[in-house]
């Protein structure tokens, strides 16, 4: 089954530079990065904004609660928005490939 990570980071370099990390240790198999994403929140009792990259991972469902930590652990934010969901429906050519996310960690 695969599964899908949603996190806005403060920049490109910052998710760049997660999602190598998170590439090496094979916890996913890849980053979408979108720039430009503009956010509206509530912090601490105020109102604020800000332009973030979100990122879209991917990985296999095996993987999500680890990715999800290891994303929590390399966000440079002192608590960032990290969601992580199990997708049932992926194509049979994503499938293969995020399980073989796990199978390459298996034989390691």
């Amino acid at each position: 089954m695969s599964a899908l990570i949603w996190c806005p980071f403060p920049d490109r370099a910052a998710a760049e530079q997660a999602a190598a990390k998170l590439l090496d240790e094979n916890l996913i198999a890849c980053a979408n990065m979108v720039e430009g994403v503009h956010s509206l929140f509530e912090w601490d009792g105020e109102r604020g904004s800000g332009s973030e990259c979100g990122v879209l991972f991917k990985t296999h469902a095996d993987r999500l609660a680890e990715a999800v930590a290891r994303i929590e652990a390399l966000h440079p934010y002192d608590t960032p928005a990290v969601m992580g969901w199990r997708c049932e429906m992926p194509g049979n050519a994503t499938a293969a490939w995020l399980g073989n996310l796990t199978e390459k960690d298996e034989s390691a």
